[in-house]
């Protein structure tokens, strides 16, 4: 029977193991020494939730799916109808080419058509490699066409700690920024968080704090994430990336049990904010990769 998430490559090294599906050339699975680092889903299901996607064209969310760009006007469809908006881009339920698989590395690549809403010709490739580091991802995007194309890029993983609520972790991150939040999930302007309840520089347990914000002016590339029992994981940006999205999944089934940090180009919205909106030009490629280890 076929698997709704396409092929399922597996990969290893050292105590490092993870699944990578062809369906949205996302992550199912990762773990470090026998221990699960993402909340992932089994084979012979659909992605739950997001989890492991990739965000191409954009991450985040369009408001109305609406913007202008290059002088025109553009209507994406709303795939969050219930906010009136357009959500984490066009290429998770895209099934993409295996480029290469080996034990430790799999890369997969998609020719991205012009379509309505969003009219330029990208080629894209997403690659995976297991090494002592970590799950080193690279995202990256060239425009193929004759036009100059708005872009921006994420990757969407859940971290978990067993079956530890996200109140018993302790999060860092190097981020002297934050966006507050509209009720659709559309971001203000950037805002000190000196003073606020999103001030993690220090390190903090997230206690009751709910979150679904994106944290920008970082000051260093590692965000680390403790468990209860002293185990952690760290998130490291490398080049691409300057902004980390946090999501306690509050609005999951069940609530609370993993907690989201995504790096990301751009806060949400930015095809109408152009807060660090990509203009990728003709011939022009983008990369953006990060890196996952256990400890």
């Amino acid at each position: 029977m076929r698997d709704p998430a396409g092929q399922n490559l597996l990969l290893s090294h050292g105590p490092y193991r993870a699944e990578v599906v062809t369906v949205g050339a996302g992550l199912r699975s990762l773990s470090y020494a026998g221990r699960p680092l993402v909340a992932g889903y089994p084979t012979g299901s659909m992605c739950p939730d997001y989890r492991g996607w990739v965000l191409m064209p954009w991450p985040n969310r369009v408001g109305d799916g609406r913007y202008e760009f290059g002088g025109r006007r553009h209507q994406l469809p709303l795939t969050e109808p219930e906010r009136g908006n357009a959500l984490h881009g066009l290429v998770g339920w895209v099934e993409w080419t295996v480029a290469h698989h080996d034990d430790a590395r799999a890369s997969l690549r998609l020719a991205l058509v012009p379509q309505t809403g969003y009219p330029y010709l990208l080629d894209l490739a997403v690659d995976y490699e297991l090494t002592d580091a970590g799950l080193r991802v690279a995202l990256v995007a060239t425009n193929t066409g004759e036009v100059a194309a708005p872009y921006g890029t994420g990757h969407h993983p859940y971290f978990r700690f067993g079956d530890s609520p996200v109140e018993d972790v302790t999060l860092a991150l190097p981020a002297t920024t934050y966006c507050p939040m509209d009720e659709r999930g559309l971001a203000g302007p950037a805002q000190p968080v000196d003073g606020t309840a999103y001030d993690f520089r220090e390190g903090r347990r997230i206690g009751e704090a709910v979150i679904d914000h994106p944290f920008g002016g970082l000051t260093g590339s590692d965000a680390t994430i403790t468990g209860p029992d002293g185990s952690t994981i760290t998130l490291a940006l490398h080049e691409g990336f300057g902004w980390l999205h946090v999501f306690t999944s509050d609005t999951h089934d069940p609530p609370r049990r993993s907690l989201a940090v995504e790096p990301t180009t751009c806060p949400p919205d930015a095809f109408r904010s152009g807060v660090d909106l990509v203009v990728l030009e003709p011939g022009e490629t983008h990369r953006a990769s990060f890196t996952v280890a256990g400890g």
